[in-house]
């Protein structure tokens, strides 16, 4: 508190109190100061020196996401070839905001970098192989320019194997050097990464967890395949057809959702691999999420008619959400007189067209 005698007068007053509040302000705001701030001058002199301007604050908010619903609604409807019916499009809540599906389509490369004969992704050097992925990629934008195509770096991070390896999982676990490599890539392009996982004897609860730091990533997405899951270990991998029940896929989107909603991330995509009814049971019993945006992959290769029968088996006729198709650089033209995979435009002759396209 600060006195003043009887003579001094009142201007005189009102200086010297405003000398004393700026010496306080002054005091308290320099860099060796250790007493605490006096608190608000007064109810409508408060002192801000140590507080985010409004605008400061509202510079660093994140911007606010809003699906565009009639966008999303026309986009289903043209992925239909503008036919409705009873399964297709499917019905279901709106993703959250951010979300990829239908707003674009997705073209990847898949493989593994330690193999040449698992994907396109291992048999080239990387800028090659990136510079033909983009090739692609504009290929299946002038073939339908309603959906923006995004690039996408598919990697197998957990590989079946023949051998049980340590644990007697018959599966490897990639490094994550070889991750990060995948990022990488996907990063020079401008791309999203998938990561795939073969869990052989192991299980979607013992190797999904093990790639949260990736999938705690906005860019980061997963693919399970149930070609490789060997549910009563009778068998090695690549010797049977393996299988998901509803149970094993409703456990990996819960667990996407579960991410999306701590991390506050853009939904996830989780693609299921498939190309027998047999390789995911009780599809009826598949929960959708708005965190997680669901593709059933067909992923058999073969000539173009082979190709459309197994997409309308395994995909059309049991539908969960959106779709993927992919191609084989290689064994989709084993068979004579095939002399190459099928183009674009065939593929988007397909009910529903696919919003996920895959080449290995």
């Amino acid at each position: 508190m600060v006195f003043f005698s009887k003579g001094v007068s009142r201007s005189a007053m009102f200086f010297i109190h405003l000398a004393f509040c700026f010496l306080v302000i002054g005091c308290n705001n320099s860099d060796g100061a250790k007493k605490k701030h006096p608190g608000p001058l007064s109810a409508t002199k408060q002192d801000t020196t140590s507080r985010p301007k409004k605008a400061d604050s509202i510079a660093a908010a994140p911007p606010v996401l809003i699906l565009d619903t009639a966008k999303y609604n026309s986009l289903l409807l043209h992925m239909t070839h503008d036919s409705v019916n009873k399964k297709w499009p499917v019905k279901a809540e709106y993703p959250l905001p951010g979300a990829i599906l239908p707003f674009k389509r997705i073209v990847a490369y898949y493989g593994n970098f330690y193999s040449t004969h698992m994907g396109i992704l291992g048999e080239l050097p990387p800028d090659e192989m990136l510079k033909k992925l983009m090739g692609e990629v504009k290929k299946w934008q002038a073939a339908d320019t309603h959906m923006a195509v995004i690039p996408a770096i598919h990697y197998i991070a957990v590989s079946a194997q023949s051998s049980p390896g340590k644990g007697n999982k018959y599966r490897m676990r990639m490094p994550f050097t070889q991750i990060d490599k995948a990022m990488e890539l996907a990063k020079k392009i401008n791309g999203i990464v998938f990561l795939d996982v073969q869990v052989g004897w192991s299980t979607l609860q013992d190797e999904i967890p093990q790639l949260e730091p990736y999938l705690r990533l906005p860019n980061v997405h997963l693919a399970i395949d149930p070609e490789f899951s060997m549910k009563d270990r009778s068998h090695r991998p690549g010797t049977i057809i393996g299988t998901y029940d509803a149970a094993d896929i409703n456990y990996a989107t819960e667990y996407l959702a579960k991410l999306v909603r701590q991390y506050n991330l853009p939904p996830k995509i989780l693609i299921v691999h498939r190309f027998t009814k047999g390789m995911v049971t009780n599809y009826k019993q598949i929960k959708l999420h708005p965190e997680v945006q669901f593709i059933m992959d067909m992923d058999g290769w073969g000539f173009p008619a082979k190709k459309v029968s197994s997409y309308h088996i395994a995909e059309v006729t049991e539908p969960v959400q959106f779709t993927g198709f992919k191609l084989f650089y290689k064994n989709d033209i084993l068979t004579p007189p095939w002399k190459t995979i099928m183009k674009p435009e065939e593929v988007l002759k397909l009910y529903p067209m696919p919003v996920y396209i895959q080449y290995q």
